[in-house]
């Protein structure tokens, strides 16, 4: 009879994101000095396609922690009987070592997370820096005081607030900034707490089904330019949650069958999709044959199809075909990966570009 599987532990969850390239030796010394179980409270879920499912046992819970996936820590927003929508998480180590290697920070640098969360990021950066170097906020109080107490219980002692994404008073700019939730936009205001020079490293929501890392370098006029770099999915921050679709107008009208809905789920073309149609918002769901997906803008147009099957437009417009049009656009271009696209922020506004800054995709309708 042969024996048991062993157990995951944390050494070789952090063994594995080094073998993977994910983790240089100063930042595995770092990952191995913090073991993640610290801050991560007993009550967990974990999170599925279409639901968040209870994590029941001391094993399952341990199995779960020592893995590369993302622990859900909340549901909505604490309340009690709500849909059970993950609202707080301890993030996927993978994903939380990448965004470290991108945010670049050096020995004396000032960090400042946005988004404290479980405390986790927060205690990685005061090993690597120090505590007095580290500061964080957190807009759910009860979230804030958990991460504290597993803080100080761990032995790190940051600066910590309770707040939204608003500079913090009397900080002063900082060299690195991170966020660990997923914005709609790079609000100027937080650039503003960046000196020039400094990194800047947050996922993005991209209402066109995706979400992205992106890496500014922050110049001295003021404004941040830098690549988007691979996907990230992270719980948005409160104030910049959106519905995930738009309500919708009119009667359907069907048309055939066109492009594969399959295709457009890709992170480059999300990218390049998102700035030629702001304010579309595409969900998907994954079938046996494809995808089908569902489009909306804020007019009420919208579109539905799926691999295989014919297409229906609903309200103003013809919105399924403007996705066509801006897939054969993207397909001319040589349907560039999302390593090649790159975002520009200004006190104006953000602009998504395609190769080199001076390449803006300006939108497609006014």
């Amino acid at each position: 009879m042969s024996a048991a599987p062993r157990a995951p532990t944390y050494p070789d969850l952090v063994r594995y994101l080094a073998d993977r390239g994910l983790l240089d030796a100063r930042w595995r010394r770092v990952f191995e000095a913090v073991p993640r179980s610290r801050f991560v409270p007993a009550d967990v879920w974990r999170q599925l396609p279409d639901r968040c499912e209870p994590v029941v046992g001391a094993d399952a819970w341990l199995a779960l922690v020592n893995s590369d996936e993302p622990v859900v820590t909340q549901l909505d927003d604490g309340a009690e009987g709500g849909p059970g929508v993950a609202t707080s998480s301890n993030s996927m180590p993978s994903m939380v070592a990448r965004m470290l290697t991108l945010l670049d920070v050096q020995d004396g640098q000032w960090v400042l997370e946005i988004g404290t969360g479980t405390g986790y990021v927060s205690a990685l950066l005061c090993e690597r820096l120090g505590d007095d170097l580290v500061h964080s906020v957190e807009l759910d109080p009860v979230v804030a005081r958990q991460a504290a107490d597993a803080l100080a219980q761990a032995g790190y002692r940051p600066h910590l607030r309770v707040g939204d994404e608003q500079p913090w008073p009397g900080l002063g700019p900082v060299d690195r900034l991170i966020a660990t939730c997923a914005l709609r936009y790079v609000p100027y205001a937080l650039l503003r707490q960046v000196r020039p020079g400094g990194v800047l490293v947050a996922p993005l929501a991209r209402e066109f089904w995706s979400g992205a890392l992106v890496q500014l370098h922050v110049h001295d006029d003021g404004t941040a330019t830098g690549p988007f770099c691979g996907g990230a999915t992270y719980m948005p921050m409160r104030s910049h949650r959106v519905p995930d679709l738009h309500e919708v107008h009119g009667k359907g009208r069907a048309r055939a069958a066109g492009l594969d809905p399959a295709r457009l789920l890709d992170l480059g073309f999300a990218l390049y999709a998102g700035a030629r149609l702001p304010g579309v918002r595409l969900i998907h769901q994954d079938t046996a044959d494809g995808a089908q997906v569902w489009v909306t803008r804020e007019d009420g147009g919208a579109a539905t199809t799926a691999t295989g099957e014919e297409a229906w437009q609903y309200g103003p417009g013809f919105l399924w075909e403007e996705i066509e049009q801006v897939w054969w656009e993207y397909e001319a271009v040589g349907r560039p990966d999302a390593e090649e696209f790159g975002l520009t922020v200004t006190d104006r506004g953000q602009q998504v570009w395609l190769r080199e800054p001076a390449d803006v995709i300006r939108p497609s309708r006014t």
